[in-house]
C-alpha cells in the first residue's frame, strides 16, 4: 500500500538534517556556527579592529588639541628653548687714588654650530664659492688662521663647538659681521692686573672660571662679582635662533669697584726696597709696612717673595699668599717699648730711672744676659732702651706684675688678629701671664716668649704715634658708588692705650735711640724716632726689624722693615734700619709729609 504524500515530503527532508529541520515541532530554523575562516568573519573582525583604533585615534586627538592643548605647546616650546649665561664683569680693585691695579675686560668666547654653515651663501647669484668653503675663506683672516685650520673647525655635525676663547670685542665684531650662518659669540671676562706684581700678595688672584682664590678679591668677592645675567630663545632643529619665538634678555650687573688704601707707587717702592734688603742679606724673606696712624690705613705692605696675579700658577704656592699678616715670629727687642711704656703708664719709672746693668744677670734662678758682652754699666731707663739691653729691660719689668704686663700686651693689639681685610691673618700667641713660668717670665720683657706679625707690631708701634691711640689697620678705604664716590666701610675702630704723657715720653725715648746723624736709619732733613729688633728662630735663623717714624715731634706715617731667615746674627741695625731709611723718606715724600724743622731729641743716657 502506497504511503500518503505527506509522509513522503516528511520523510525525504529527514535525513541529514541539512534543511529545513524542525526541533521539537516549533518551526524554528537552526543556524549553522561561524567559522573564522569564513570571509564574512574576517571583514566583520576587520571592521571592529578598524572602529577601535579609530576611536583611541579620535580620543587622543581631543587630548592633545582640546583637554591637553596647552601643556604639550609648553613641552614643546620648553624642548627647543636654550638658556644662556651672561656672565657680569668683575669690579676694579684701585688704589687710593683711583689707579686701577685689578680690571676686568670684556671678551668674547666664538663658537660655531657647524650644521649651519653650508647655508652661507646658498643664496647669493653672485658668490662663485658657497657653504663650508666660502665662510672659511672670509674668517680665516679674522681668526688669524689658515683657511685649511678654519675650515676643518666649521666643518662636521656638532651643534656646538668653540672656535676661539678670549678674544677681544674687535675680533668678535668682524666674526659676527660676516653674517655666517651658524658663528656666534658669548661674552666672558678675562682678569687683569696692570701693575703686574705690585700689590700682588693684597690683590689676590681669582682662577681660570673666574672664581676668586685669594687676597682682596677673596674678601670682597661679593661686592666685586656682580649678578650674571642670561638670554632665553627658541631655537631651531640646526640650532638656529627661531626669529618669531619666545626671546627674553635679563642683562649683567657688573661688580662694584672696592678701592684700597695703599698707594700704588709706594707700594712698588716698598716691594723694591725690601726685595734688596732680602738679597743683599741672602735672608729667606721679608716684609715692609707703612701705615698712617691716625686713620689707620696701610698705605704699603709688601713682601719678598710675592707673585705676579696674572700668572700665578707660575710662583711657588707659599708665595701667593700674604705673609706679613699670616706668618708670626717673635719681635725680640722692639718688644721692650711696651714693656717701658707700661711701666711708665704705672708710674713705676721715668726716663731717668737709674740701673746698675751688667752683662748677665740672674733673675730667680734663670740667667738673662745681653746680645753682646759688656763691662758693667750705669744706665737711665733712657740708655737701657739705646743700648737696647735684655737685662736692664728686665729689671724695669720687675716693678710690674706678669698680670699687668700681660694686659698691656693685649692692649696694644698682641695676639689678637688686627681685623684687616685679608684671609688668612694670624693672630700670633700671648700665652696667659700665668703661663709665664720659668724663663719666659722674663723674656716677654724685651720681646721673646711670644709672636706677632708684622703688620700688629706696626700697628701697636703706632700707638706711640697717635697719642696713645691705637687704630685698627686697614687695607680698604670702601666701596665706589655709581655716582663715583667712595662708600667707606665705617670709621675705623680706636683704643686708647697709654695716656698722651706715656706716648710722648716713648715717643722722646725712640727719638733719643737714633742719631740723626750717623745712624743707618737716619732720614735727611728730619727727626726719626725708632727701634730694632732682633730674634732668634726655633730653626737657628734670626729676624732683623726696624720700626719707626718721622718727624719724631709729629709723626703720622709709621714704617717697619722685617728681614726674616737670616742664617746668622745680624742686627736690625744693618739688616732692617738702611731699608727703613729709604722706604721712609719715599713715603715722606710720596705722601707730602714736610720736615718741622724740629731737631731729634738726647736725653741722659747714663749716670
Amino acid at each position: 500500500m502506497t504511503p500518503p504524500r505527506s509522509s513522503r515530503r516528511s520523510s525525504s527532508r529527514a535525513p541529514g538534517g541539512a534543511r529545513g529541520s524542525r526541533s521539537g515541532g516549533t518551526g524554528r530554523t537552526l543556524l549553522r556556527p561561524a567559522r573564522v575562516g569564513d570571509p564574512s568573519t574576517r571583514h566583520r573582525l576587520l571592521i571592529c579592529v578598524i572602529m577601535v583604533a579609530v576611536l583611541a585615534l579620535s580620543g587622543r586627538l581631543v587630548w592633545v588639541q582640546g583637554l591637553d592643548a596647552s601643556a604639550r605647546a609648553e613641552e614643546a616650546i620648553a624642548q627647543r628653548t636654550v638658556t644662556r649665561t651672561i656672565p657680569a664683569l668683575r669690579g676694579d680693585i684701585t688704589d687710593r687714588h683711583g689707579t686701577t691695579l685689578a680690571s676686568s675686560v670684556e671678551r668674547y668666547d666664538l663658537w660655531v654650530n657647524q650644521l649651519q654653515v653650508d647655508e652661507y651663501h646658498q643664496n647669493s647669484k653672485t658668490a662663485e664659492v658657497k657653504g663650508v668653503k666660502a665662510a672659511a675663506q672670509d674668517l680665516a683672516p679674522v681668526l688669524g688662521w689658515s683657511v685649511a685650520k678654519t675650515e676643518k673647525a666649521l666643518t662636521g655635525d656638532a651643534g656646538f663647538s668653540y672656535l676661539l676663547k678670549s678674544v677681544e670685542p674687535e675680533v668678535r665684531d668682524a666674526a659676527l659681521s660676516l653674517k655666517i650662518p651658524g658663528i656666534g659669540a658669548d661674552r666672558v671676562a678675562e682678569r687683569i692686573y696692570p701693575a703686574g706684581s705690585v700689590g700682588g700678595n693684597i690683590l689676590g688672584f681669582v682662577g681660570d672660571d673666574g672664581s676668586a682664590l685669594a687676597g682682596t678679591e677673596l674678601s670682597f668677592d661679593s661686592d666685586l662679582s656682580g649678578t650674571d645675567g642670561k638670554t632665553t630663545y627658541e631655537r631651531g632643529a640646526q640650532g638656529q635662533i627661531i626669529p618669531t619665538g619666545k626671546q627674553e634678555t635679563t642683562p649683567a650687573v657688573d661688580g662694584d669697584d672696592v678701592v684700597l688704601t695703599i698707594d700704588r707707587d709706594l707700594q712698588w717702592k716698598a716691594q723694591q726696597v725690601v726685595a734688596g734688603a732680602v738679597e743683599q742679606w741672602g735672608a729667606q724673606g721679608g716684609s715692609a709696612v707703612v701705615y698712617n696712624s691716625r686713620t689707620g690705613e696701610v698705605l704699603a705692605l709688601s713682601e719678598y717673595p710675592s707673585f705676579d696675579p696674572n700668572t700665578p700658577g707660575a710662583f711657588k704656592s707659599e708665595d701667593l699668599g700674604n705673609r706679613s699678616i699670616s706668618s708670626v715670629f717673635e719681635p725680640g727687642s722692639t718688644g721692650k717699648l711696651f714693656t717701658m711704656a707700661a711701666a711708665i703708664e704705672e708710674g713705676k719709672v721715668t726716663p731717668e730711672s737709674k740701673y746698675d746693668v751688667p752683662y748677665e744677670k740672674w733673675f730667680d734662678g734663670e740667667r738673662i744676659k745681653d746680645s753682646h758682652p759688656h763691662p758693667d754699666q750705669r744706665l737711665t731707663l733712657a740708655g737701657v732702651l739705646k743700648e737696647s739691653s735684655n737685662v736692664g729691660t728686665v729689671q724695669i719689668s720687675e716693678t710690674l706684675s706678669p698680670e699687668v704686663r700681660y694686659d698691656y700686651l693685649k692692649a696694644f693689639g698682641l695676639g689678637e688678629k688686627t681685623g684687616v681685610e685679608l684671609p688668612a691673618e694670624s693672630a700670633g700667641v700671648v700665652h696667659p701671664a700665668d703661663q709665664w713660668t720659668g724663663r719666659t717670665r722674663f723674656t716677654t720683657a724685651f720681646g721673646q716668649g711670644y709672636s706677632v706679625n708684622a703688620l700688629q707690631m706696626v700697628s701697636a708701634v703706632g700707638t706711640f704715634a697717635n697719642d696713645g691711640v691705637r687704630v685698627r689697620p686697614s687695607l680698604v678705604s670702601g666701596i665706589r658708588q655709581p655716582d663715583g664716590s667712595v662708600r667707606p666701610l665705617g670709621e675705623p675702630e680706636s683704643t686708647r692705650v697709654v695716656s698722651s704723657g706715656t706716648a710722648a715720653t716713648v715717643r722722646a725715648l725712640m727719638d733719643n735711640t737714633v742719631d740723626d746723624k750717623t745712624s743707618a736709619a737716619a732720614v735727611d732733613g728730619y727727626a726719626v724716632a725708632g727701634k730694632t729688633g732682633t730674634a732668634q728662630v726655633g730653626d737657628g735663623s734670626y729676624t732683623a726689624s726696624f720700626i719707626g717714624f718721622a718727624p719724631a715731634d709729629d709723626p703720622e706715617i709709621v714704617v717697619g722693615v722685617f728681614i726674616f731667615g737670616l742664617n746668622t746674627f745680624i742686627s736690625g741695625n744693618r739688616a732692617a734700619a738702611p731699608a727703613f731709611s729709604e722706604l721712609t723718606t719715599f713715603a715722606l715724600q710720596n705722601q707730602g709729609v714736610a720736615p718741622t724743622g724740629v731737631p731729634g731729641r738726647e736725653l741722659e743716657n747714663d749716670w
